[in-house]
């Protein structure tokens, strides 16, 4: 079974991992052809859509999570079987992330797999 991050793993190795799965979703949202602006400020990746809307990717250090917050509403994502599952409906949150930007922003980005470990 592919590695999980426990929840009690250790602070700086999260914000670690978070780091590099921010990154991640920065490098995709730079390759795609929409009209998107985003900032990553210590860990809350601020993504502004062309209507001034904006979809938040934020790390919970508590929780050991990384929450989304988006028009239609608030995820919560956990590191599960080797990928970041919603707490609630177990989608993978690339793909959230695809489904949301397509939804909100009208636009097309490609998320790879985003690390877990």
């Amino acid at each position: 079974m592919p590695p999980t991050v426990p929840s009690m793993i250790d602070e700086s190795v999260f914000r670690a991992l978070t780091d590099r799965v921010l990154g991640a979703i920065g490098t995709a949202l730079d390759a795609c052809d929409g009209d998107l602006d985003w900032a990553d400020n210590d860990g809350v990746l601020s993504i502004e859509c062309a209507d001034g809307s904006r979809v938040i990717v934020n790390r919970h250090v508590p929780n050991r999570e990384l929450w989304v917050a988006a028009k239609s509403g608030g995820f919560h994502f956990r590191a599960e079987g080797g990928a970041w599952r919603d707490t609630r409906s177990g989608e993978e949150l690339g793909a959230a992330l695809e489904r949301l930007l397509r939804t909100q922003a009208g636009v097309s980005v490609h998320l790879p797999a985003l690390p877990t470990s």
